[in-house]
């Protein structure tokens, strides 16, 4: 009791110091958050009427949870981070000392009173499903998949199987996969990932899909539409509104404005994204800036009124949220049924809820990391503003903890303990009509593992005839997965009087027409004419994954004959035009750009927009965006160094006399291809045309900086770059063709140019002569509009006297408008760039012509020391 007194006694001084402090955030003695023991933070959750939590596992068991998923036989597998930020700076974040442990309850009360460590010695594991037969896994660093199996039943894996080869991926740990979910089509989705997979015995199929921006969790529904959070975007829930697969579809308020406001009991004023991200009048967050962790809550142990809701966490707000899913003529919207409120939260700090999961019993698990900092080491560095706030109230020392909560409902027992992996397909059958969608789920996964048809009769007996049309759908569905879908069973099955059943079994007619039966088209196509717009837009999705020689055409009809605004939004989506290319890209090139757009996709829109000009910053002021524009920057577009420098150390400070809340962290663990394929998408995308960057440019960018450890301002940055000598009107140029234009080249006018007035051949020249002899590093060479006239191939020379020439110090040819050619500085007054390639019918045309001088020597930089240090 005399804990809780102070703890309370606590909290209101940290307000009010809070409010009297924290608007200047000046240095002030360092307040530490003591930890509270589970009994002491279930105490501090407020909840709506009737609902309580229970305590299902706590440290010491259990130590830096971040994903809990359930077995067959209902054990629960719990992955833990146990290097995750062990102090401010991450240090030794990437020890493998994560595990997974596995739990469970001995007398089936849903008393966990057995835990073994299933796993151990793992890199940060973030991604856990189980199978028929054991547990497959992901780990931080890498796209690989891994199936551990426990052989002689001691509950710790002893077999460790290779499913799919991803390969080592680098970059910050929350910008990596999560999630990891069987959905209803029998496919695996992953959150961030743009695949999809598919286990077909022992092998693996895989699949391109959009982009799908979520950060660090997935769920679905009951007709397996899948909801994406996104984190780090502060976008809220995203692309929920159609399956994943057929495309990223937006809606007008599909979640609305105020939607995204949150309303947490904390105010501590630990956000990322600094002022503009909490209340100035009590430090609470005002915004989404952490959604993870989602669960459309299908179990049967609660309200009916929140089964088919959304939850997820947001740990900055300490606070859960539930979200009504609203589907309004084929559109579907999200409501905060709480009027600035939610459905949980908490006056504990350290209360951070990070993943949700309906459970066997059939009520909700969460996923309580419990700890002080919740952003990684990236978003923590010294001198941003987030660190001072984690060293006023030492989060730093919060570590080592870790709680999963049952969240229940007065007025409801606890379902009974599953036995499904003892249990005959036969058996498994009978659990697609469970209330319980994690019974049904899991039935139509071990049944479709198992791939043992003999239970197609009964199966196609309940999808025809069971009165439950969630059975019916989920037997159509194991179906699929069992490749025992007839072209005659799938007419009946489209003439289901419940319309999600005929959306399914357009979906599933997919199936049936790549393994080669085309029979069943006309039927889909009649489809389309449904009373029901989730079906005519599912129709218009079918035919445009299936690439239907007619699908722009046929969704023009039923985008004409039907208004309903699922088909008017999702219609007018597929028959918009593909943006086009301002040049013709080569294989390679296209290859580079589709790799960065994945990234971009991925990573970046969140924070620059979709478009490069910024992300609106919801709540802010007209035109505030989260990020700089990447359209039309100087820094974009500018020597190639300037991007890479951006990606490799980060951004702070002001960008063109603006401060934005989201501070461009440094992407340096990233390969060198990596930052080459962002760097050059983003040079060629948003109107701007630069020249690719090689990962060999990344290489020699990298080795020069290895030495400067913190992000750059822009003064410092643009100090280290190769500098356009400024004294061109001193120049003297000459040209081996139309010699007496060649100062159109350089004065200043990109409207004006220099061309050789004949076709491109090999032995053209022109030459500068700089007042003395200078060293130089590089050359830009600005087509203009006359985008074609680059040249096919160069060489560049330099000399003293313009009449000996030394070895060529650059070669090599453009392939866009603008031609950047950089070498070891070297000194000389004449400069020659020789055209070395030809092509027919094109001069050689330069409107704007710069030379450059090295910049500044990059000096050794580590991150400036906080004020509390």
């Amino acid at each position: 009791m005399k804990r809780s007194i102070c703890w309370l006694v606590l909290l209101l001084a940290l307000s009010l110091s809070a409010r009297a402090e924290d608007k200047t955030f000046s240095p002030a003695k360092p307040q530490w958050l003591p930890t509270l023991t589970p009994q002491e933070e279930a105490k501090t959750f407020v909840l709506p009427k009737g609902y309580y939590v229970e305590l299902v596992l706590s440290d010491p068991i259990i130590k830096e949870p971040v994903v809990s998923v359930f077995d067959g036989n209902g054990r629960m597998y719990v992955a833990e981070m146990r290097s995750y930020m062990q102090d401010i700076d991450g240090t030794d974040e990437h020890a493998k000392v994560g595990r997974v442990s596995l739990h469970w309850s001995s007398r089936h009360n849903g008393v966990f009173d057995k835990h073994t460590v299933f796993i151990d010695h793992l890199l940060l594991p973030r991604m856990i499903l189980p199978v028929a037969d054991g547990l497959l896994v992901n780990e931080t660093d890498s796209d690989d998949i891994w199936l551990y199996r426990d052989t002689n039943g001691d509950g710790v894996a002893d077999k460790k199987e290779l499913v799919y080869a991803g390969g080592p991926r680098g970059g910050n740990l929350e910008h990596q996969p999560s999630g990891l979910i069987w959905d209803r089509d029998n496919w695996l989705y992953q959150a961030v990932s743009s695949y999809r997979l598919r286990l077909k015995g022992t092998n693996v199929v895989k699949e391109p899909t959009p982009s799908n921006s979520g950060q660090w969790g997935l769920t679905q529904d009951d007709y397996g539409k899948l909801f994406f959070v996104n984190a780090g975007g502060e976008l809220g829930p995203v692309n929920f509104q159609e399956p994943i697969v057929y495309g990223a579809f937006k809606a007008k308020d599909e979640p609305s404005l105020d939607f995204m406001a949150v309303w947490p009991l904390v105010g501590l004023a630990d956000v990322e994204g600094g002022r503009n991200r909490f209340r100035p009048e009590n430090n609470t967050l005002n915004h989404f800036t952490a959604c993870c962790g989602p669960d459309i809550f299908r179990g049967d142990r609660l309200p009916l009124d929140v089964r088919g809701d959304l939850f997820f966490g947001e740990p900055v707000g300490r606070l859960i949220r539930r979200a009504k899913i609203e589907v309004q003529d084929g559109v579907t919207h999200l409501v905060n049924p709480y009027d600035h409120s939610e459905f949980m939260r908490s006056t504990d700090p350290n209360f951070r809820p990070i993943n949700m999961v309906t459970a066997p019993d059939g009520t909700m698990y969460i996923v309580d990391m419990y700890r002080g900092i919740i952003q990684e080491g990236n978003w923590v560095k010294q001198g941003s503003y987030l660190r001072t706030i984690v060293q006023k109230f030492q989060l730093d020392k919060n570590i080592d903890h870790g709680r999963i909560w049952r969240l229940r409902h007065k007025d409801f027992k606890l379902g009974p303990q599953p036995h499904m992996l003892d249990e005959t397909p036969a058996q498994l059958v009978k659990h697609l009509t469970a209330a319980n969608g994690w019974w049904r789920d899991t039935a139509q996964k071990l049944i479709v593992l198992r791939n043992d048809k003999s239970v197609v009769p009964a199966l196609t007996k309940m999808a025809i005839s069971d009165p439950n049309p969630l059975a019916r759908l989920d037997a159509l569905w194991t179906l699929e997965g069992l490749d025992s879908v007839s072209p005659d069973f799938l007419r009946v099955m489209l003439a289901d009087q419940n319309p999600q059943v005929r959306a399914a079994a357009v979906r599933v007619s997919e199936s049936v027409y790549e393994n080669g039966d085309r029979s069943i088209v006309p039927d889909v196509r009649a489809m389309a004419k449904d009373s029901d717009p989730n079906v005519a837009v599912q129709v218009m999705l079918t035919a445009n994954l299936l690439k239907w020689t007619d699908s722009k055409q046929f969704a023009e009809t039923i985008v004409s004959n039907n208004q309903s605004a699922g088909v008017q939004t999702f219609g007018q989506a597929l028959l918009l035009p593909p943006a086009a290319a301002h040049r013709e890209f080569s294989e390679s090139e296209r290859r580079i750009l589709a790799r960065g757009s994945v990234i971009y996709n991925q990573l970046c829109f969140a924070c620059h927009g979709n478009n490069g000009k910024g992300m609106p910053l919801q709540g802010g002021a007209p035109g505030t965006t989260m990020a700089p524009p990447l359209a039309g920057s100087s820094t974009v577009n500018g020597v190639s160094e300037g991007i890479i420098n951006v990606l490799l150390k980060g951004l702070s400070g002001p960008v063109g006399g603006k401060n934005y809340g989201s501070q461009m962290v440094s992407m340096q663990n990233n390969d060198n291809e990596w930052v080459a394929d962002i760097t050059s998408f983003v040079r060629n995308n948003f109107g701007n045309s630069s020249p690719f960057i090689n990962a060999s440019e990344v290489a020699r960018v990298r080795d020069a900086t290895k030495d400067h450890n913190a992000p750059w301002t822009l003064d410092e940055l643009h100090a280290i770059l190769p500098q356009s000598l400024a004294n061109r009107s001193q120049w003297k140029v000459s040209a081996s063709h139309h010699s007496d234009a060649a100062r159109l080249a350089i004065d200043g006018r990109i409207q004006t140019r220099y061309d050789t007035d004949a076709s491109q051949t090999p032995g053209m020249w022109y030459q500068i002569e700089l007042p003395q002899a200078t060293s130089v590093c590089g050359l830009r060479l600005d087509a203009g509009d006359s985008f074609n006239d680059y040249p096919r191939g160069y060489k560049v020379q330099l000399s003293d006297d313009g009449k000996t020439w030394g070895e060529p110090v650059a070669s090599g040819h453009g392939s866009g408008v603008v031609t950047e050619i950089f070498f070891p500085a070297t000194k000389g007054k004449f400069i020659r760039i020789t055209q070395t390639g030809s092509v027919s019918g094109l001069f050689w045309s330069i409107h704007e012509l710069r030379v450059f001088e090295p910049g500044a020597p990059v000096m050794t930089k580590a991150a400036p020391v906080s004020t509390f240090e």
